[in-house]
C-alpha cells in the first residue's frame, strides 16, 4: 500500500478505525496500540488529540472508545438535506437500467416529500416534481418507509387518515414486508403504478426509492424485472451506512 502523505493524520485515522471496531466497550491503550501497530506512547498522544476534539473518549475503567464527534459525522453526512446529492447516482443508474421515472422520497409527518427524481429517455406520462407531497399511506414510497418495523393500531389509524382504510394499509404494509417491495397501482393517478424499496440506516428507514411507470409496465413479468432492478442496482451505489432491507429468500 502507498505510504500516507501525512503520517500523523494517517495514525489518527487508523486509531479511529480501530476504535470503531472495538465498539461501545472500547479497548485498553495496550490493545489499541497492538491493533494499530504503533507504540503506546505514540498512540497515547494521538488519542489525546482525538479526545480534545471529541472524536475519542475514555470510559470510567480507562478504556478508549469513539467519542460523540465521530458518531455525529455519519449523521451529518447522511442528513436528509444531503440525501439527494448522495443518492442521485443510484437513481440515475436505476433509471438508465429500467428506462423509467425514478423518485427519492422521505417521510414528513403523514406525507411523503419527493426530494429528487430522474426522468428516462422515453416520454413520461406522469407529472411529478421535486418538493411534491402525497399521503404516505397511498404511495409506494410511503408504504416502503412505513413497512420497516411494525405500526401499532394508533399509528396505522393516524397514517391511514381519510386517505385509505386502516385494514387496507395494514394489508399492503404486510405485503411490502414479505416481498421487500411496496407498491400501488392507479391509486394516485389513472394508468400509473409505482413500486418502491426503503433505504435504511442502522435499521431505520431514512428514505425510499421508487420506479413510476404506466400500469401495464408494472404488472406480471415486467413488474418482476423492475423490482429485481431495484434490488440489484441500488445496493452497490448506496453511500456507506445506507442499505436495503435483507430479502426473505
Amino acid at each position: 500500500m502507498e505510504a500516507s502523505p501525512l503520517g500523523g493524520v494517517d495514525k489518527a485515522l487508523l486509531a479511529l478505525d480501530t476504535l470503531a471496531g472495538f465498539g461501545a466497550a472500547g479497548a485498553s491503550l495496550a490493545a489499541l496500540a497492538q491493533a494499530v501497530g504503533v507504540s503506546k506512547p505514540t498512540l497515547h498522544r494521538t488519542l489525546a488529540a482525538l479526545r480534545h476534539r471529541g472524536y475519542a473518549e475514555q470510559t470510567p475503567d480507562g478504556a478508549y472508545r469513539l467519542g460523540p464527534a465521530a458518531l455525529a459525522l455519519g449523521s451529518t453526512y447522511l442528513a436528509e438535506e444531503n440525501l439527494p446529492a448522495l443518492l442521485h447516482p443510484a437513481l440515475t443508474a436505476l433509471s438508465e437500467k429500467t428506462d423509467e421515472l425514478v423518485h427519492l422520497g422521505v417521510l414528513a409527518g403523514r406525507e411523503v416529500v419527493y426530494l429528487d427524481k430522474v426522468e428516462p429517455q422515453r416520454a413520461v406520462r406522469v407529472w411529478s416534481a421535486v418538493g411534491r407531497r402525497r399521503a404516505a399511506a397511498t404511495t409506494a414510497l410511503g408504504r416502503a418507509l412505513l413497512s420497516v418495523g411494525e405500526l401499532d393500531d394508533a399509528a396505522l389509524a393516524r397514517f391511514a387518515g381519510a386517505d385509505t382504510a386502516v385494514a387496507r394499509l395494514r394489508e399492503v404494509l404486510a405485503e411490502a414486508r414479505d416481498s421487500g417491495i411496496a407498491g400501488e397501482t392507479e391509486e394516485n393517478e389513472p394508468g400509473i403504478a409505482c413500486i418502491a424499496v426503503p433505504v435504511l440506516r442502522a435499521g431505520r428507514a431514512v428514505a425510499a426509492v421508487s420506479i413510476t411507470a404506466p400500469a401495464e409496465r408494472l404488472r406480471g413479468a415486467a413488474r418482476a424485472e423492475r423490482a429485481a432492478a431495484l434490488r440489484d442496482v441500488l445496493p452497490g451505489l448506496l453511500p456507506a451506512g445506507l442499505t436495503l432491507p435483507p430479502t426473505s429468500t
